[in-house]
């Protein structure tokens, strides 16, 4: 045999072993934690002085922490949705509260692609929309999918009803209303520990499961309610943030008059009632906690790597989107600022190098992205893009502008512009900022002369993405 036919005969035994090698390899595990109603501002690693979070903080550390993520849908329900099926809010006429799954009928959502390559899936608490507080009281399953989990397990918990010293902030402007219950702001600082509440609980079954997840690949989603109103949480979170020391957004005398009727929050402090004080008390209240998550977190944390997944596990933190602590005395989701639509995204995978990315992305893009990251099967319908790149390289850019809706406006964020149109054809008004010399959003420019050019790019740009949006395999007319 010659020296031409040996090299030959090499490379044919290694090509033929490289299948076994593959197939060698231990896949990938995913561990999906995702918070409720949480601000990037919240977060010690975003830059908050005064909320401190370092067990997220340790996800940033050793991954890729992005600052231009936005939601699909400013609130639980049609963002949840988004993600998990892969599809815009208006693609699967979901901006509602109920599960995307009479709309896409047996294509597989991201858990459910999971689950059928091979992966144990499993859900404790909140990760399709789950009523907060009603739900987590109950104990129910929400609008949750069966179809995505091999296991699922709610975690209940006492809520507004916890024993402690307790506030309602919203609706009461004399003191004079009790805890209540219900989407109100209300403060408890409760008596206990972290196992008297859900999130303490989810953490719980949580870290047996990693514990128990041995024997194959495991996609974890572990859905925490806190920061979401009520904020309850054990009083020992509380201590740290003196209520009369909280700082709020600066107030600004007409900041109003250029927001159109339909972009005023649906909570505001003015038909929320809230007076200075209890403006504070909210902040500290968020800040609380927003700490009591942190610390689930940390424990989860702390399960994966006792059980030796650390190095085997694609960690992702985010939120199902942002949330108003005031700011142009807006509270709470829903509207399109940037507060409410932008969440915090941080994605931690083994081997990588950690980094910042300021390219924008979409909750949308999970799907897509961390399939491919585990070797699955590429599914083309999918409506986000896959940003696995940027984990290599954080200068990778896959869109020009990310999307988001509320119900009555519709929002295309570029890295210069912040451009929301209220109605599909912008009858019931419109807002420009430049994010670059006004980040807080307070000049709406839609109707200065000097940006004409600018407001119809992006009005034809928003006509183009609805038809993107809407042109899609599920054969639906929104």
């Amino acid at each position: 045999m010659n020296r031409s036919e040996i090299v030959k005969l090499a490379v044919f035994m290694l090509c033929a072993a490289l299948p076994d090698l593959r197939a060698s390899e231990e896949p990938l595990n995913v561990l999906f934690i995702i918070s409720d109603d949480l601000t990037d501002t919240a977060l010690s690693c975003y830059g908050n002085e005064v909320c401190k979070t370092p067990n997220i903080d340790s996800i940033a550390a050793r991954g890729t922490r992005f600052t231009h993520a936005y939601c699909q849908g400013t609130y639980c329900g049609p963002s949840r949705a988004s993600f998990m099926s892969g599809y815009y809010p208006h693609a699967i006429k979901m901006l509602g509260y109920k599960s995307p799954r009479p709309m896409i009928g047996d294509r597989a959502m991201w858990a459910e692609h999971f689950k059928n390559n091979g992966y144990h899936t499993a859900r404790v608490s909140k990760i399709f929309h789950m009523g907060v507080p009603g739900g987590i009281e109950a104990g129910t399953d929400g609008a949750d999918d069966p179809r995505c989990w091999t296991q699922r397990f709610n975690s209940k918990g006492p809520e507004w009803k916890a024993p402690g010293l307790g506030w309602t902030l919203e609706g009461n402007p004399d003191g004079t209303v009790p805890v209540k219950g219900g989407n109100t702001f209300v403060v408890v600082e409760a008596e206990g520990d972290d196992l008297v509440h859900s999130d303490g609980r989810t953490a719980e079954k949580a870290c047996q499961l990693i514990h128990e997840l041995k024997d194959r690949p495991f996609f974890l989603g572990v859905g925490f309610v806190r920061p979401h109103v009520p904020f309850v949480a054990p009083k020992k979170y509380y201590d740290p943030f003196d209520y009369d020391k909280m700082v709020l957004p600066p107030k600004v005398d007409g900041d109003w008059d250029d927001i159109p009727a339909a972009g005023i929050n649906y909570k505001t402090s003015k038909n929320m009632k809230m007076n200075l004080e209890k403006q504070r008390k909210a902040v500290g209240g968020y800040y609380a906690s927003v700490s009591y998550m942190d610390a689930q977190v940390g424990k989860v944390l702390t399960a994966l790597k006792e059980a030796g997944h650390e190095e085997r596990t694609i960690v992702i933190f985010t939120s199902d989107h942002g949330y108003h602590l005031g700011e142009h005395d807006f509270w709470a989701k829903v509207s399109l600022h940037d507060e409410s639509a932008r969440v915090p995204l941080i994605i931690a995978v083994p081997g990588k190098q950690p980094a910042v990315c300021h390219s924008l992305t979409e909750l949308l893009d999970l799907y897509p992205s961390i399939s491919k990251l585990c070797g699955l099967p590429v599914q083309a319908r999918l409506q986000g893009k896959d940003i696995s790149g940027m984990l290599d390289d954080p200068s990778v850019e896959v869109r020009d502008a990310a999307f988001s809706v509320n119900g009555r406006g519709f929002l295309l964020r570029s890295h210069r512009w912040a451009y929301i149109q209220y109605g599909r054809d912008g009858s019931r008004g419109a807002e420009l900022f430049d994010m670059k010399s006004d980040p807080h959003q307070y000049t709406n420019l839609v109707d200065s002369a000097d940006h004409a050019e600018v407001v119809a790019d992006f009005r034809r740009a928003m006509d183009a993405k609805m038809k993107v949006v809407l042109t899609n395999d599920l054969g639906l007319e929104y």
